[in-house]
């Protein structure tokens, strides 16, 4: 297992504030298929990548923050400490010199992990890319119980570097795993068929706020996308948590405060902090997001209801909000 010391948990850039990405409750951008270390397939060439990274063993870079709630290089959650320390390990077995980078995103970013609800979220960066047979190995060594996950789940995405490196509102990974306790498998090797605007949010949110467990420094391995692709891929998240299905009620009326929250300052928040937020500035929604607070801080499994008709009013009014956002971006008059 590699040293637990060495796994980073400093930010890249702590002036955008605190970022989380979209982690979905249940699983989320479904359509893989099983592990299948054989698959005979390899993946194309990717586009240049950025230069090669620093050696392993390498400090974290001087003047790093830590997000807000997070003290200035606190240890990761001790729950899940070791599971990334093998987690990296196992990728570096796999993968030999390859990985650019991995990072812990989501509310681990965020200083915001909840055990027994909380995923643990991981982005990979290779260059070169990875042959196919090679990624079914990395997801068969990474699957849980293989790999036993102490988490709610693991939800980790790998791309090439040369993709990683530039804006883009496709999906464009080459291995996508969903794997836990309490996550449905799955497996895809295959981005054509995905809908891209879950990986376009954790790009961004991962290149401001990404930990690094190992190599470069997350601004350096992942381009944050161009601002119109994503208040699009917003739009996309929204839509899909107001058709709510496969989806925790609390955690949809929180996806949609961060959506607010995000059209308001530009910043990715985490969950809870987001509701506070929207709790406060608009008290007709008051009710419902301490519910969903409440809700929040339950184990996955004991996860509690909440009305129907509420949740869709609230995300309409999220969703009228986004569009406001994404009009006001268009045209800047």
């Amino acid at each position: 297992m590699c040293d637990s010391d060495d796994l980073w948990t400093d930010t890249d850039d702590p002036a955008d504030g605190p970022a989380d990405g979209p982690a979905e409750e249940g699983g989320r951008r479904s359509g893989g298929r099983p592990v299948s270390p054989a698959d005979p397939a390899a993946d194309g060439p990717n586009p240049p990548p950025p230069a090669s990274p620093p050696p392993a063993s390498a400090p974290p870079a001087s003047g790093s923050g830590a997000p807000s709630g997070s003290p200035a290089g606190a240890p990761l959650p001790p729950q899940v400490r070791p599971y990334l320390a093998e987690l990296v390990d196992r990728t570096r077995t796999v993968c030999g010199p390859r990985p650019v980078s991995v990072l812990a995103v989501g509310s681990l970013a965020l200083g915001d992990y909840r055990h027994g609800r909380s995923d643990v979220d991981v982005t990979v960066v290779v260059d070169p890319s990875l042959p196919r047979p090679a990624l079914a190995e990395l997801a068969a060594a990474l699957a849980h119980p293989a790999l036993p996950c102490p988490a709610a789940g693991l939800e980790l995405v790998l791309y090439g570097a040369g993709f990683a490196a530039r804006p883009s509102a496709r999906a464009g990974y080459l291995l996508d795993l969903n794997t836990g306790p309490d996550l449905p498998e799955k497996v895809s090797f295959d981005p054509d068929g995905a809908a891209p605007f879950w990986y376009v949010i954790d790009r961004s949110v991962a290149a401001r706020a990404g930990l690094r467990l190992h190599g470069r420094p997350a601004h350096e391995a992942i381009a944050e996308p161009d601002r119109p692709d994503l208040l699009r891929a917003l739009r996309a998240s929204v839509r899909e948590h107001t058709d709510g299905e496969g989806h925790l009620a609390d955690n949809r009326v929180l996806n949609g405060c961060r959506s607010v929250v995000f059209c308001r300052t530009g910043r990715w928040t985490a969950k809870r902090r987001a509701g506070r937020a929207v709790a406060e500035t608009d008290p007709a929604f008051r009710p419902l997001i301490e519910n969903a607070l409440a809700g929040y801080d339950r184990p996955r499994r004991a996860a509690r209801p909440l009305p129907a008709a509420d949740v869709r009013a609230f995300l309409t009014w999220v969703a009228a909000r986004v569009e406001e956002t994404a009009r006001a971006s268009e045209d800047p008059r």
